[in-house]
Order: C-alpha cells, then structure tokens, then sequence
C-alpha cells in the first residue's frame, strides 16, 4: 500500500463520535451539572430558607409565600411539558443556555418585591427553567456517552439538585447576613458564573436534537415505558414526606426545635449529593433495571422507618438515605429508559420528557393531598410517611408484575 493509499485510508475511516473521548465526556457531564445546579438545585431549594426573611421582612404574608412556593412547582411542570417543542423550535443546547440565563435573570429580578404578581410571575419562570433543564440536559449529553459510563456520568448531572439542596441550608443563611436584597443578588452572581462557565462545555447541536421527530410515539408503542412512567411518578409521592415534612416533623412533631429540624434538612442535602453518583454507577455495574429494583426497596424501608423508630439514629439513615434518592432516582431511571429504547435518542427524550411530567404531576398532587391529610388528622406526620412508604412499595409491585407477565408471555 503506498502512502497515498494509507493517507486515504485513514481519511475514509468512521471518525470517533464527538464526545467519545473520557475528558470531552466529563467536559459535558460538568455542563449538565452546572444547568441542574442552577435551574433545579438553586432555582427550587433556594426559596425554602428565605420563606422566614421574605416573612420577617414584610415582603409577603405568610399565607402568600406558600402560593409563590406552589408557582415554582407548576412552572416546573409547565416546563416539563413544553420542553420537547422548545427543543424542536430553537435546539436543546439554545434551550439550555437560554433557560439558565433566564434563572439568572429570575434571582435579580426577585430582589425587587414590586408586587405579588411581579414575584410570582418570576418564580413561575425559575420553575419553568427547572422542568426544561430536567427533560433536556441528560438527554443532550447521554447520546454522546458510552454505556458503560452513562449511569456514572447521569450521576455528576443530578448531583447538582443535592448542591442546591446543600446550598440552601448553608449559602443561604450566609447570604441573608447581607441582606434579603443581597441575598438574591447573591444567589444571581452565582447563578451568572455557572451559566458561564458552561457556555461553551455543550456537545455540538446535532441534527436529533433541533429537527422534530415523526417516529411513532414510544409511551403508546412499548407497555414497559407506561409502567415506568407510573413508577417514577409513584416514587415522587414518596419523597414528598420528608422533602416538605421532615424538618417541621423534628422540630414541632418530635420537639426538638427548629435548629435540630435544619440539620437533618442538611443530612438530607448531603444524601442528595451522594446519591446520584451512588446509583448511577450501581446502575452501570448491575444493569438498570435490577438496579431500580434494589432503589425501590432501600428507598421504601428508607421512608417507613420513622414510623418505626424516631431515635437519632434512624431519622439520620432515613434522612440521608431519601435524601439520596431524591435526585438519585433520576440517573437510574434515565438508564432504564435508554436500555428499553437503545437505538433513538429522539425516543428517548420522548419517554424521558413524560417521565418527568408523570413526577411532577404526581409530586404536585402529593404535596398539596398530603397538606390536606396533615390538616384532617391533626398533624399526624407518621400516616404521611406510611404513605410515602406505600407509594413506593406499589412502584416496586408494578415493576416485579410486570416483569413476570413479561416473562410468561
């Protein structure tokens, strides 16, 4: 062969798929975290300990920062639906981009109480933010990581919900010996950095990610996409116990006051970092589904024990374990879906996208329903966390059902 022959040669030979490379992989992975941080971990848990300055401060009733709390959530949701079509209109990666920059924009704005309608329109939008970044940052950057390495990689994108979650019990309380105003501008300045440093740390726009699909719908074509759909949204019921709950259930139910509640809020942020990289790399070692198996059971014990026992011990592995799967569900449930639906990124992003409507919808019902059941039984929190515990133990059922029908037909 002359030189000539091995130059073409080597010229005509497939070209390694952008992102195949470990540092580029990472690169990407780092981008996704910087997004979930600033849309879902910031943009969400951020509020939770300004709710007493927003009070104190007379900025806003008590009874109006529960509404502004419930904007954000139905932002989410409005975000989870129209994530896909946004998408299609503009490109994933712009929506990205253009969805941390409009989280960068909610925290300047808020640090403005115009009007009650002026802040709820903002924290609607920071919802919003946090429901698109959810539905399209790890399926931008998962097509582009090898299988082996998608559990793991899944992991570092989530792992921003647990900073946000750690964030809001020890940034913030720092932020607000500033200043309610400079707290938000804080908040913002951050915000602007991620926004930034991730700018550029994308993968390339591809064809997939900016033109519709015209592929059948897969949630109508493929029974165990339906199945996982209600299982994850299950499995935001349980959660909804000690992600609204668990810090009022230690400091008034068990009475041991406000600064004893914060610290397993903060137990529950450091679970939070943890668990997605924990489970995404369970997920990578055993195979997604046994490893949703394994999630639903952990989870469900995790849930009941304050039921059984409310000794320090037991409310700290409760917390720090649910607090884990808060985001730690997420890679584990991404994986699945891609081992379901291996070969159509647009597929995926399908399944995913009804994947996080299904959690919000079920999350949003669970937290207003069991405002509800608190009220009519008197404070009771153990009937919540038996609930919690119920929902996820059903997930389980469905998901062992109906692997065994499938096994028989």
């Amino acid at each position: 062969m002359t030189s000539a022959d091995t130059k073409r040669h080597v010229e005509t030979r497939p070209q390694p798929r952008p992102g195949s490379s470990s540092r580029t992989t990472w690169r990407y992975a780092v981008a996704g975290l910087s997004a979930s941080l600033v849309g879902l971990g910031l943009a969400r848990f951020s509020y939770t300990p300004l709710i007493p300055a927003l009070i104190a401060a007379k900025w806003f009733s008590a009874s109006d920062v529960v509404y502004l709390g419930a904007a954000n959530l139905a932002g989410y949701l409005a975000g989870a639906l129209a994530a896909r079509a946004l998408a299609t209109r503009i490109g994933a990666v712009r929506a990205l981009r253009a969805m941390m920059l409009l989280a960068t924009v909610s925290f300047f704005a808020s640090s403005a109480p115009l009007s009650f309608s002026w802040f709820f329109a903002w924290r609607f939008l920071a919802g919003l933010t946090g429901g698109i970044i959810m539905v399209l940052a790890a399926s931008v950057i998962l097509p582009h990581t090898s299988a082996a390495r998608r559990g793991i990689v899944g992991g570092v994108i989530f792992a921003g919900v647990g900073l946000g979650v750690a964030a809001s019990g020890t940034l913030v309380p720092l932020l607000l010996q500033q200043g309610l105003q400079q707290s938000w501008y804080g908040l913002g300045v951050l915000s602007a950095l991620l926004t930034l440093a991730s700018w550029w740390n994308w993968p390339a726009e591809t064809r997939a990610d900016a033109a519709p699909s015209h592929q059948a719908k897969p949630h109508h074509a493929l029974p165990a996409a339906r199945a996982l759909l209600v299982q994850y949204g299950l499995n935001a019921v349980a959660l909804v116990p000690h992600m609204v709950f668990i810090v009022d259930f230690v400091a008034r139910g068990l009475g041991q006051g406000i600064a004893a509640g914060s610290r397993y809020w903060v137990l529950y942020g450091l679970g939070a970092i943890v668990g997605p990289l924990v489970t995404g790399h369970l997920g990578d070692r055993s195979g997604f589904g046994p490893a949703l198996r394994a999630a639903y059971l952990i989870e469900a014990a995790a849930v009941l024990l304050p039921t059984v026992s409310t000794a320090p011990v037991s409310l700290i592995v409760s917390s720090v374990v649910v607090g884990g799967f808060t985001p730690g569900i997420v890679p584990l449930v991404l994986g699945r879906i891609h081992e379901l639906v291996p070969h159509s990124s647009q597929q995926q992003r399908a399944i995913w996208s009804h994947a996080t409507t299904s959690f919000a919808l079920f999350q949003a019902a669970a937290a207003y329903g069991f405002s509800w059941i608190y009220a009519q039984t008197g404070g009771d929190y153990l009937v919540l966390f038996g609930l919690g515990g119920g929902a996820v133990v059903l997930a389980l059922a469905i998901d062992l059902g109906f692997a065994l029908t499938t096994r028989k037909a």
